[in-house]
């Protein structure tokens, strides 16, 4: 029970790996808001958790708003006392298909919509996260970036641009607060099989298995476990550092 008596928030938390972490955070003990777009989903995040014993609530979400952020965690504070742990882990791949397009084709719609989502989201996520950690007296926050935070691949240029600054953001935002005792550090996932991956085709989805020398997809839970380890005082000389968790992805 290393989170037992600590307020958590968590992103996207509806399903995939959102809702991975916010089962394994209340597992650890964590009273964890549940935020995300999907009431439905949202919801039923919150009945898994209760089901496993553990406690949560809802918030709905938009992330790409900068005020929802600011009523989520004054939301976290209100029921839980304080907010020690955050999961900015929501994140889209693409506006609709269309976007899977060469960079100068790339509308900016588009382009848009991926920044305002994956990367500014982030941003004001930690805007508001940040000083109520520091109220707390210290605590963590991990963002989900990507592998493609670190290389690229072909007709997803704004992803990776979203995803290369989130890790930009995770090193500036545990610059700027290590003295004020909040640690702030990235996940970096491959192909994880999610509700992201599922819309794929099984030619599309025999690939991504492909680009992993384990030879297979991740699992939530995988990711889910190393989110935990690095919101707890288990990592807690561990700060502005991106950890993959990716089949072996990036060593090739």
């Amino acid at each position: 029970m290393q989170l037992q008596g600590k307020g958590a928030l968590v992103t996207g938390a509806g399903s995939g790996i959102g809702r991975a972490v916010a089962l394994a955070y209340a597992g650890a003990g964590a009273q964890v808001l549940v935020a995300d777009i999907d009431d439905d989903a949202g919801r039923q995040t919150v009945q898994l958790v209760h089901a496993a014993g553990g406690q949560a609530a809802y918030q709905r979400l938009d992330v790409s708003v900068a005020d929802e952020h600011q009523r989520a965690v004054a939301e976290a504070e209100r029921l839980f006392g304080a907010l020690h742990v955050a999961c900015n882990n929501a994140g889209i791949s693409g506006a609709h298909r269309r976007a899977y397009v060469p960079l100068a084709e790339v509308t900016l719609a588009d382009w848009t919509r991926v920044i305002d989502v994956n990367l500014s989201g982030v941003f004001y996520g930690l805007k508001a996260q940040l000083p109520a950690l520091v109220r707390a007296g210290g605590g963590a926050v991990v963002n989900l970036a990507s592998v493609m935070g670190q290389v690229a691949r072909e007709c997803i240029g704004p992803y990776v641009a979203s995803k290369h600054g989130v890790l930009g953001l995770t090193r500036a935002a545990a610059l700027d607060h290590a003295r004020q005792g909040v640690r702030v550090n990235a996940v970096a996932p491959g192909y994880i099989d999610t509700p992201m991956v599922a819309v794929a085709d099984a030619r599309t989805r025999q690939e991504l298995v492909g680009l992993h020398p384990l030879g297979r997809l991740g699992r939530v839970e995988e990711v889910a476990a190393l989110v935990l380890w690095l919101s707890t005082d288990a990592a807690s000389f561990v700060t502005g550092s991106c950890y993959p968790v990716d089949g072996g992805y990036l060593a090739q």
